[in-house]
Parts: structure tokens; sequence; C-alpha cells
């Protein structure tokens, strides 16, 4: 027998989803901050500067939304991949993907501070609250390190296995690390530094971006045309969504109940809403081709999305950022 109990989440999801149908998300492309020519990875909202950090293959760019002033290299990268605001915003760390540390700047004037040797190929990088740890994931060498960003040194390795991209954190003392090559989360405990779970992701071709939220505990994944919604403490999969091609970054919007994922091949933006523990895709906004990755300004709601327009590799290699093209979209609610 079908209960009314049973039925209630999926009938709020239904609901909500309808009411989208009938009125726009209201998410649209607000403005353009141009920047310099090359290419990017992850872009990180630094809240206590009201700027954008954007990483590239030498330095970090910033955007200042304040003053929409851009200042193109306030300190040098390695092939860097991610640079994220640590120590209540006096400093920048940074990912170096080409000598395999993690750099920390000075946020003011990019001067260096210290410089952590970490594992292979250092790539996505999360900070957790509640261990005060910094997590980076060494994409090539399979394994996650904590690092204390205070003291500028390493705590521990976590060996994990596989190529590893982006991690999410709940609050409690757990993160859950995408392994790219091998369609799978891994579940760490950081304070016994070990891998305590692996849930597999049927359906999931290559997961990139993750996020974590609090409704339902429910972890997002970021696939090629899938979104996966998956229970943080069981691995039971929820939802798999449709999404854009290309998918690389997740945001998440805690005050609007929100889960963002840009399609770099598409150029499309999708809304996910987030009602008790389900999911549903409620509108697809158009970005840009070549938007990939992101971030989020949860006090505004704003989206941020490095960008360029590509010409085509030389012969037949990676695809190159066209001179003259590259900008920072700016998606508001």
């Amino acid at each position: 027998m079908i209960r009314l109990r049973d039925l209630v989440p999926g009938l709020a999801l239904l609901a909500l989803a309808s009411a989208v149908q009938a009125a726009p998300s209201g998410y649209h492309l607000a403005d353009r901050l141009p920047g310099p020519d090359g290419g990017w990875d992850y872009p990180a909202y630094d809240s206590v500067h009201d700027r954008v950090l954007v990483s590239r293959p030498s330095a970090v760019t910033v955007f200042d939304l304040k003053t929409r002033t851009v200042l193109p290299a306030l300190a040098p990268a390695v092939r860097g991949h991610a640079a994220l605001s640590v120590n209540d915003g006096k400093e920048i760390a940074i990912t170096n993907g080409g000598d395999g540390t993690t750099s920390f700047v000075d946020s003011g004037s990019g001067a260096l501070l210290a410089q952590v040797k970490v594992g292979e190929g250092p790539d996505a990088a999360t900070f957790d609250p509640r261990t005060g740890q910094l997590l980076v994931m060494n994409h090539k060498g399979g394994d996650v390190s904590l690092l204390d960003p205070k003291a500028h040194r390493l705590v521990a390795t976590i060996p994990v296995g596989g190529v590893l991209e982006a991690a999410a954190v709940d609050g409690r003392g757990m993160a859950y690390v995408n392994i790219e090559d091998r369609n799978e989360i891994a579940v760490l405990d950081l304070t016994a530094h070990k891998v305590l779970r692996r849930y597999p992701l049927p359906g999931c071709d290559g997961p990139t971006g993750i996020i974590f939220a609090n409704e339902g505990r429910l972890l997002v994944s970021s696939c090629d045309r899938v979104a996966m919604v998956v229970r943080a403490d069981t691995g039971e999969v929820v939802r798999r969504l449709p999404i854009g091609a290309g998918a690389d970054g997740v945001a998440y919007d805690p005050v609007r109940h929100r889960v963002l994922i840009p399609a770099g091949r598409d150029g499309t933006l999708s809304v996910i809403a987030l009602a008790k523990d389900d999911a549903a895709v409620i509108d697809t906004i158009t970005t840009r081709k070549g938007a990939r990755t992101l971030t989020l300004d949860p006090a505004t709601g704003r989206v941020f999305l490095p960008t360029a327009d590509y010409l085509p590799g030389v012969e037949g290699g990676r695809p190159v950022p066209k001179p003259g093209t590259f900008e920072l979209l700016i998606i508001s609610p």
C-alpha cells in the first residue's frame, strides 16, 4: 500500500518543478568583465574582498567586483589549478600542478609566504572548517594532501587511488572526493586520515565537480551530460539528472537551495532545485561555450564563470584560447 507520507517528497518536488515551468528561475547573464589572454581552471570567490580569483597556468588573475578592475597577475603559479582565499582573507593558497606544490601568498601584495610540497599533479582544493585543514587533490598521484594553512605545513596524506577531481566536505569531518577514471566517490575521514567507503556512480562518465548540501545530506556530482544526486551517508543514487555536455565544476547556493552546473561544450548552465531529499533541473541558462568552471557568492547568489573562444590545437593537439576573448561572465538570480 502506498501511503501519502511516502509521496510527500516527490509531490513537493513536482510542485516546485511545475511552478518553475510557469515562471523562469530568474537567473540571467548580468555582466561581463574582460580579462587577460590564456587558459584557466578553477575560479574562487573571495568574500572578504568581494573579488574573484581565477587560477591560470602561470599566475592568479583577480577580478575586483567593486571597482570592475582586473589585476592580470597577482601572484605566480606553475600550471596553476586552484586559488583559494584562506586565513580570513589574509592569504591565498595556490595549487601548482607543474611542480607538485601548494604556495601561500599575501592576498594584497601577492608576495610568497610559504611553499609546501604535496603530491603529483595537485589540482582542485577545498577548505574544511571543521578540522581547519586545506584539502589538495593530487590529480595524478591519486592521494589527498591535508594542509594546515595557518602553519603552512603538510598534516597528512590520504591514499585514495585513481585520478582525483574535486572534493566536498560536510562540516562533520567527512570529505567526498570524485575519482574521475573509476566513476566513483571516495568517502574520507579527515580525522582518522583514511578512506571509509566508496560509492559507485552507475551511468556517470568521468565525475569532476561535486558539492554537499544539508538538504537530505545529498551529494551532487557533475558527469558528462548527467548530474548524479547521491545520499552522502549511504551512497544511494537518488536521481540522474540530464545536464549539458562538457560539465566540470559544480556550485551550491545554500541560501536559495540551488545547485548550478555549467556545460562548457554546450554553453549552458543547469539550475537544479533541492527540495527535502530530492532534486530536479528547473532551468537551463545560456552562457557561452567554454564556460565549464564556476564559483558563487552565496550572499547575493551571483555566479561567476571564466570563459573564452577556442582555436583548434596544432597538429590535432588540445584547442587553445583565442586571444582577446577571455572574460568573466556574471550570472545573477
